[in-house]
């Protein structure tokens, strides 16, 4: 990317323009990643300013025995696992509600829903429409790379009464991702409830893992390629703290996924919530903590 060209995006950026199609596929194309996080870093703090948020979730797995205490500081329940049967599923969504109080829960993906419509032999309007009943607030992903059709999913899960949709990717290789953002970001135009994208995948291979590099240029595109999708999102959990840090500074404004434990074995700078914000503050940027709604907590 020559100096001339990135002044001229970075003006256009700075004044509130959108990039196009084929400005978006010519910066996947740049190995100038530095330039490519600095553009992201202006359409990031012309939607955020220097706030950065971050959720608390406590995982329960769907065969989780009802009941069971859930850390107060947990602002969101997420379902982990996958039952055979939509009756099993409906009944860990109501065990996980029972006890959620305001929390927020969340969890599947949209392919295990259309494997639990299937295996009831309901369609899947109808399968999405008995888990939102039973409490499900949100689905844990919608990966754009495995869901044949994605518009379809979204219209299912806006009629059902789902207001907040996450988009991911499940194992989509980072030269295939930059089509997938440019379509989220048409999606979004159409369908206000779009709220995120996390761009990194959720299957990581041993023998093939993606490389830092990577990471934090698929963050950079995606945050320029759906300026209009509210928040690039990073997993916590999954990638950890450094690349979370690095990823901040290259379009990602949430992390999604902080464990909801105050324990602090190794001592109190080591504790979890102490990390998330340290890392936050060491970027450059201001931690506030949210619950599964994106309403920021303090």
């Amino acid at each position: 990317m020559t100096i001339a060209t990135f002044d001229s995006l970075l003006d256009r950026i700075t004044t509130g323009d959108n990039l196009g199609v084929n400005e978006i596929t010519e910066l996947a194309a740049t190995n100038d990643i530095l330039s490519l996080g600095m553009l992201a870093d202006v359409v990031r703090r012309r939607l955020h300013g220097g706030q950065v948020t971050y959720l608390r979730v406590e995982t329960r797995g769907f065969d989780r025995v009802p009941g069971d205490a859930i850390s107060p500081a947990a602002r969101e329940i997420r379902i982990t696992g996958v039952p055979e049967t939509l009756d099993a599923a409906i009944s860990a969504v109501e065990a996980a509600k029972a006890v959620a109080g305001d929390r927020t829960v969340a969890g599947f993906s949209w392919p295990d829903v259309e494997r639990l419509a299937a295996n009831g032999s309901v369609p899947r309007h109808e399968a999405i429409a008995a888990l939102h009943a039973a409490g499900l607030d949100a689905l844990a992903a919608i990966p754009l790379d495995v869901v044949a059709d994605v518009e379809g999913a979204i219209k299912e899960l806006v009629g059902a009464g789902f207001e907040q949709l996450h988009l991911t990717i499940e194992k989509a290789p980072a030269g295939e991702r930059t089509a997938l953002w440019l379509r989220a970001a048409a999606l979004r135009r159409q369908y206000g409830q779009i709220q995120s994208i996390n761009p990194l995948p959720a299957i990581l291979h041993a023998f093939q893992p993606t490389t830092g590099y990577d990471d934090v240029k698929a963050v950079a595109l995606a945050r320029l390629a759906a300026p209009n999708v509210p928040s690039i999102q990073i997993d916590w959990l999954r990638y950890g703290p450094k690349l979370a840090q690095v990823a901040l500074t290259f379009g990602a404004d949430d992390l999604d996924n902080v464990t909801a434990s105050d324990e602090a074995p190794d001592g109190r700078r080591r504790a979890p919530l102490e990390e998330v914000r340290r890392g936050i503050e060491a970027a450059g940027f201001l931690p506030m903590e949210r619950d599964g709604h994106f309403r920021v907590m303090s």
